[in-house]
């Protein structure tokens, strides 16, 4: 993390007077429980197959229509996720050790998440799946590192993967290969989590974090879900497979009408995402059951988000995340829990780095000087003030591939994932920071790329969901410059400064 020295000793202060100050756990504070899938849309219907999850979650509490990653990748977002801060102040700004992902420095700072403090406070804590895209690799800490705060720990080592790979089971790594009913990581994360329950301290609260690897590639569904939705395809809607105008350079090389085979590709994709969710449907049903079956659900709050969001064939981009539209920053959040009202939905501007405090106030009564804001008051009306807010920063730091075989054209220019047609989906210069402002009736999205065009891209997505229309070109001077200004605020901030920027 990029923040002092002296405001982490302040940190780690404020969390230890609090603990000591109330030192005695009450019987009464709330589980938590925790459900993150990696990659699954909001915007291409990546909801519709868990309609268990909807039922259990959504139903039974409130859904957030307006839930934002603040940034478009798997290690910057699941960093602000632990975190409750922005990229800039975490500085783990993309999926490399290089780039600060379970770097040296992040290693430090885990001291200082969330979790740490929920175990002092006597929380038995258990984790399972993904963690962070580098996490148990040698220059990386290896499998050894168990983060801070963590009682119950299996961490997937590397990147998502569903047969093949390696957890470290807290501490010694644990191989598993391609046998389904050993193996396949959506189910045993399930398995260990129902363990879990079963086992567990039933005087002690708990919190409890299950990280799937669904719906990220490569993509692998359960043996019985694997012909699930055969004549399923990518939405066509919107801007699908349409030239994007007035977009950033990325977006204006690729291919549209995108070729067949890139077409068929995608429909296959976005088939076996849907196939990995329905896993994790069961996995959020047994959850349930076993809490209900325990006595546990009612003073249980289970959330349900996803790191990202995703696309397969909007504006000719056959398929990734990392861009700042709608489809790869939207995800979903469901919460349920003690004192929540069902069948509710709420517009407020919420984003990943508000879960870290939410989940700190919700056990102890307090949180801390982050970036996000604490969600409680949201759940419980009447319950506190909810801190003001009606901007939100979205961050991406591009990245690029040394060598390209595969697109030779394109060697040296500091681009990568590019298909077989060339189509590149980042690059170096593919790095920008878009703010978000609510307003009545209107959701501004102001973007503004670090690339030799100097290029903005405005949107009132409230009016133009598909964002065809960027307003900047057309946007008075001073009104452009005054957006502008504001956003670079965001930039800077810290803390409370970032939910209390003046228009």
């Amino acid at each position: 993390m990029q923040h002092s020295e002296a405001n982490l000793v302040s940190l780690l202060l404020v969390s230890v007077a609090m603990g000591v100050a109330q030192c005695a756990d009450s019987p009464s504070q709330p589980n938590i429980v925790f459900v993150l899938t990696d990659d699954q849309d909001v915007t291409m219907g990546g909801e519709t197959p868990m309609v268990k999850t909807k039922k259990l979650i959504g139903d039974q509490g409130i859904v957030f229509k307006n839930m934002f990653t603040v940034s478009p990748l798997c290690c910057p977002s699941r960093s602000s996720i632990l975190s409750g801060r922005y990229v800039h102040n975490h500085g783990a700004v993309n999926n490399s050790v290089e780039g600060g992902c379970n770097g040296e420095g992040w290693r430090g700072d885990e001291e200082y998440m969330f979790p740490p403090r929920l175990q002092f406070r006597g929380y038995t804590t258990f984790f399972a799946g993904k963690y962070l895209n580098q996490y148990g690799m040698p220059d990386a800490g290896g499998v050894e590192h168990v983060p801070s705060g963590w009682d119950f720990w299996n961490g997937l080592v590397g990147n998502s993967k569903y047969y093949d790979y390696s957890l470290s089971v807290n501490g010694t790594e644990e191989k598993h290969q391609a046998d389904y009913e050993k193996d396949y990581l959506t189910d045993l994360i399930r398995r260990r989590g129902i363990d879990f329950l079963e086992k567990r301290n039933k005087s002690a609260p708990f919190f409890m974090m299950l990280s799937t690897p669904a719906c990220h590639g490569p993509d692998t569904p359960a043996p019985q879900y694997n012909t699930s939705f055969p004549e399923q395809m990518s939405p066509r809607e919107g801007s699908y497979n349409v030239r994007g105008k007035d977009k950033h350079w990325l977006i204006r090389q690729t291919v549209v009408p995108m070729p067949n085979d890139t077409v068929a590709s995608s429909d296959n994709i976005f088939r076996r995402r849907w196939r990995t969710l329905l896993s994790v449907d069961d996995m959020v049903e047994e959850v349930v059951q076993t809490l209900e079956r325990q006595g546990a659900l009612d003073n249980t709050y289970i959330f349900f988000s996803s790191d990202n969001g995703f696309h397969l064939g909007q504006f000719g981009l056959p398929v990734d995340k990392r861009q700042l539209y709608e489809f790869d920053i939207r995800v979903p959040l469901m919460v349920r829990g003690p004192g929540i009202k069902p069948n509710q939905t709420s517009d407020m501007l919420v984003a990943n780095i508000d879960l870290a405090p939410t989940f700190m106030e919700l056990a102890l009564n307090y949180t801390i000087y982050l970036d996000g804001i604490s969600l409680k008051a949201v759940l419980h009306p009447g319950s506190g003030p909810i801190p003001y807010r009606d901007t939100l920063l979205i961050e991406h730091y591009g990245e690029h591939t040394d060598t390209m075989k595969a697109c030779p054209k394109f060697d040296n220019q500091d681009l990568s994932n590019c298909n077989n047609h060339c189509v590149c989906e980042d690059s170096l210069n593919n790095t920008f920071s878009c703010m978000l402002q609510r307003s009545p009736g209107k959701m501004l999205k102001v973007c503004q790329l670090q690339d030799d065009e100097d290029f903005v891209e405005i949107y009132d997505t409230f009016t133009d969901p598909y964002e065809f229309n960027n307003l900047a070109p057309s946007m008075e001077v001073s009104r452009l410059a005054a957006l502008r200004k504001q956003l670079q605020q965001l930039v800077d901030c810290e803390g409370s400064a970032c939910y209390t920027v003046t228009h």
